[in-house]
């Protein structure tokens, strides 16, 4: 019979941190990998994962509780800017800065995030998340004490930097710790309550700046990184394999980390994310400047790739994880699912603050349903996934739904009643908590335990690239829209577009209008809205097109299937290295 294809989820022989120069082709077996692996205890038959038992009780919830924690400040950091940001330019009067409060942080969180997967494959887990989450603390303790935009901006850069490894160890250390058949469930806990974070953040952010001060946005994150620092400092974190001495990484670290692969695709990443940030702002998309950018991008990009495919399986991003059926259409899927998600929350906010008057904490408010059908529906799918065990119905009929919704939301107008904007809010919570999070499950329970922090890295990469992409492309079709909607109603306005855009989403009150000026600009400012989310139609459809490749695998068989297999090769007493495979291959 033909090969599961979702079982079969990387290609090539699991990367050894202890071989030397040699690298095993696609389908090989590297023999010093097995021996290695039978001397520290690992048991080939089990995906060659290292023999331990998992944690229980206080210490199983201590370690959970610290990873989770960091996940909801991951989430809530990104999100709890947005209204914190007119404050903080006012201080500094630094209007013009306001785009690199967000681009810093993202910037050079995707710069170092490639790296991060070869860091922990290498280093302890434990160690070097802690180290990523000092200096995701260190960049918030800046921006809080910030006296200079310059020194917030810095502050911001140090945040994203640590932010960078903190995706891939929250999602790793809960596979560790967890096994494989509870992993759904808790995952599903830790990605709702990350999207918690995402949904309080612009609450948060306001009730922060208008009760205390917006640098409480920032210091929130030190007593809570104290906590965190306490649940995981004294616990034993589960390693999937034994790591070599730091010190004999360190002396090979250019081919070990794969540090030339490093400084091609930042440089690539950066470029691309500098083009999307000026693009339209700063300087208009056929500049010169946005051009060069992007071709830059694209020809260090093209670098990269050579690089990574002549480095092998010792590249920072091995292409046998690109020819992976589950990883690839889990980066794919993730490239559109936060973009989508991200459309809706920014262009809402603005319906809310522009269209019904709202203050940055209303709009927040009037966004609950959406916060809550986000958490309660990727809370309760992760408990169906782990109770069926598929995955991809639900990325599916999370994506469809979150379609419709858009295409519900694309009707707003000032005269849109509150039954029928709440009704479209919570049909887009539903559908966004229910796809939220099988892709990232899939993954944890079909790829190797010792290699998901490489293929968390590249998803979450992918992710964060598409993210950045859709959210520039839904500003460029907003501020397009409105002004051609301006312009269609100059008679009714008065004022022109450009002094009406120049005004603000939140001045435009105070602007000098008549009443029936104000309802023409309210009028094209729904429009514009709407056109947005027509987007999000596209973005959310694209998810069904791509999430296919992961293939309608029931993750209870699979497991069913490798009991069977570790049972029967132990009852015939066979040698297990005898006939290691490079990634377990379960036959239906």
């Amino acid at each position: 019979m033909e090969p599961d294809r979702a079982a079969i989820p990387i290609e090539a022989v699991v990367d050894s941190p202890t071989s030397d120069s040699s690298h095993t082709l696609p389908g090989q077996v590297n023999e010093s990998v097995v021996k290695n692996e039978n001397a520290s205890g690992q048991d080939p038959a089990n995906d060659g994962e290292h023999r331990y038992d998992y944690p229980t009780g206080l210490k199983l919830a201590s370690i959970l509780a610290g990873a989770t924690m960091v996940y909801y400040l991951l989430f809530l950091d990104l999100a709890i800017i947005s209204t914190a940001t007119p404050a903080i330019t006012t201080e500094f009067d630094a209007l013009i800065d306001i785009g690199w409060y967000a681009g810093a942080y993202q910037l050079a969180s995707a710069a170092l995030q490639p790296l991060s997967g070869k860091i922990y494959t290498y280093f302890s887990l434990k160690w070097t998340f802690l180290a990523f989450f000092f200096v995701f603390e260190l960049g918030s303790a800046i921006c809080g004490a910030a006296q200079s935009s310059a020194m917030f901006i810095i502050g911001r850069a140090i945040a994203g930097l640590g932010s960078s490894g903190l995706f891939t160890g929250c999602l790793t250390t809960i596979a560790n710790c967890v096994p494989r058949e509870r992993r759904p469930l808790f995952q599903g806990i830790n990605i709702g309550i990350g999207q918690l974070g995402l949904a309080c953040g612009p609450v948060v952010g306001g009730a922060f700046t208008t009760g205390v001060s917006w640098r409480w946005c920032f210091y929130i994150n030190l007593p809570i990184g104290a906590v965190v620092a306490l649940c995981l400092v004294f616990n034993k974190v589960p390693e999937a394999s034994v790591k070599p001495p730091w010190r004999h990484v360190l002396g090979t670290a250019v081919k070990s980390l794969d540090l030339v692969g490093f400084a091609l695709v930042s440089p690539a990443a950066i470029m691309l994310l500098l083009a999307l940030e000026y693009g339209g702002n700063q300087y208009a998309w056929d500049s010169s400047v946005v051009i060069g950018l992007l071709c830059g991008a694209a020809a260090v990009f093209a670098l990269f790739l050579f690089w990574e495919h002549r480095e092998g399986d010792g590249a920072m991003i091995p292409f046998a994880f690109l020819r992976s059926p589950v990883v690839r259409s889990a980066s794919l899927t993730q490239f559109f699912a936060l973009g989508g998600i991200l459309i809706g929350d920014f262009y809402l906010a603005i319906f809310f603050q522009v269209v019904h008057n709202d203050s940055p904490l209303m709009s927040g408010v009037h966004l609950l349903p959406v916060t809550l059908g986000l958490v309660i529906f990727t809370l309760v799918t992760g408990g169906l996934i782990q109770a069926t065990g598929y995955y991809l119905p639900w990325i599916l009929a999370g994506s469809a739904i979150a379609t419709v919704s858009y295409g519900l939301m694309s009707t707003l107008s000032p005269t849109t009643t509150f039954g029928q904007w709440f009704g479209y809010l919570c049909l887009y919570g539903i559908g966004s908590g229910v796809g939220n999070s099988g892709a990232y499950i899939a993954i944890q329970s079909l790829v190797p335990l010792k290699q998901i922090p490489t293929a968390i890295a590249i998803i979450i990469f992918a992710q964060n690239v598409g993210a950045a992409v859709w959210v520039v492309v839904a500003n460029a079709i907003f501020n397009n829209s409105l002004r051609k909607e301006l312009s269609q109603r100059a008679a009714l306005i008065g004022p022109s577009p450009e002094v009406i855009i120049e005004a603000g989403a939140r001045n435009i009150r105070a602007a000098g209008l008549t009443p029936s000026q104000l309802a023409a600009v309210l009028v094209a400012y729904g429009k514009a809205i709407d056109r947005t989310m027509y987007l999000g139609i596209a973005v959310f459809g694209s998810v069904m097109l791509v999430a296919w490749e992961m293939g309608f695998e029931n993750l209870k068989e699979v497991e069913q299937q490798k009991e069977l297999k570790n049972n029967s090769t132990s009852e015939e007493g066979t040698d297990a290295s005898s006939d290691v495979k490079p990634v377990e291959q379960v036959r239906t």
